[in-house]
């Protein structure tokens, strides 16, 4: 007769091969009823463990995996990316294991990525970046069994462990402070429509701003880039009611925001006040120095690698909040047609 394996396990289960290697090897990550039921099943199919695989399988790459499916030249400007790897080479050195990363164009090839890495036990797990409405990736790691880590939620999770900002918590704190400037037209450059963050800076700044009742409170989005950051800036500043205050959400299309402002012959802040996301080394070399919404990138690399680390020696999966972005006014930020009180 035919050794029963995982996938006919799996198709008598009606559940993933992933939800059967979790249950077969006393693994977080199944209900216990599920985890009841699939035993129940194995054991009436004959299964019994295959010991050269399961030799296999033990056996660890002492390497975790990193796909980023942006475009190269985006990630070159984005200063995000880099801090965020620093961190979590840093976390890395401390265990002597080593990160494999890849850069594809889109989210299929990153799926197909995942599905060779873990077939041919190159990495142990992955970190999950940009995580999207309804991400497809969700269901294929789940399936795979592949541990993950995702750098984003709280939402859209389906049980894998996350490690997410409260972006929503930060939008507010900053349009409240623009408006008690004197800010009643307020626009934010926004990155990618699809991604769960910045559909989180959306909800809570188009929700603060009808409970503010501003003028305005328009919402461009773009692809991160400094090429499309200093468009939005430039429709924006070109209308018949300019805002007075334009919120970036990430550091390169502040920075060049501050040139295309200059560009048009206008003054910041007095003409028109700029705050940047993320707080990179950028926004301190600017002339004058950006008003950012400062967070610790490095740290949070360290802190979704440690939850990586963790649930690769035995830790449940869970969604663990990390530190709120916080406020920290320079040179950009002032009261409608007043010059920087900053000293910097």
């Amino acid at each position: 007769m035919k050794r029963p394996t995982i996938a006919d396990i799996a198709a008598r289960a009606k559940v993933s091969k992933g939800a059967v290697s979790y249950a077969l090897n006393n693994q977080p990550g199944v209900s216990e009823a599920t985890r009841a039921r699939i035993m129940s099943i194995a054991a009436e199919m004959g299964w019994t463990p295959n010991s050269a695989a399961r030799a296999l399988s033990a056996a660890r790459a002492d390497t975790i995996g990193l796909v980023f499916a942006r475009p190269p030249r985006t990630l070159g400007l984005e200063p995000f990316f880099m801090e965020f790897i620093s961190g979590v080479e840093d976390e890395l050195t401390r265990t002597s294991r080593g990160l494999l990363l890849q850069v594809v164009p889109d989210r299929e090839a990153e799926l197909v990525v995942y599905r060779r890495w873990w077939a041919a036990r190159r990495v142990d797990g992955v970190i999950v970046v940009d995580l999207a409405l309804d991400d497809p990736r969700v269901a294929v790691l789940n399936t795979l069994g592949l541990p993950a880590v995702v750098a984003g939620g709280p939402g859209g999770l389906d049980g894998l462990t996350g490690v997410w900002t409260d972006d929503a918590s930060a939008m507010i704190s900053i349009v409240r402070h623009l408006v008690e400037l004197g800010h009643r037209r307020i626009a934010r450059v926004a990155g990618l429509p699809d991604l769960l963050h910045t559909r989180s800076r959306s909800d809570a700044f188009d929700t603060t701003a009808r409970e503010l009742a501003l003028d305005s409170a328009e919402t461009m989005y773009t692809d991160f880039s400094d090429e499309t950051g200093a468009r939005a800036t430039r429709s924006l500043l070109s209308s018949p009611q300019p805002p007075t205050a334009i919120i970036f959400d990430n550091d390169v299309m502040a920075v060049a925001s501050v040139a295309m402002a200059a560009e048009m012959g206008l003054s910041v802040p007095a003409d028109v006040s700029l705050v940047a996301w993320d707080d990179s080394v950028l926004c301190r070399l600017t002339h004058p120095p950006l008003t950012a919404m400062s967070r610790d990138v490095v740290a949070y690399g360290a802190h979704v690698t440690r939850r990586l680390l963790a649930l690769l020696d035995g830790t449940p999966p869970g969604i663990f909040l990390d530190a709120t972005p916080h406020l920290v006014s320079r040179g950009t930020t002032s009261a409608p047609g007043q010059p920087s009180t900053d000293p910097a």
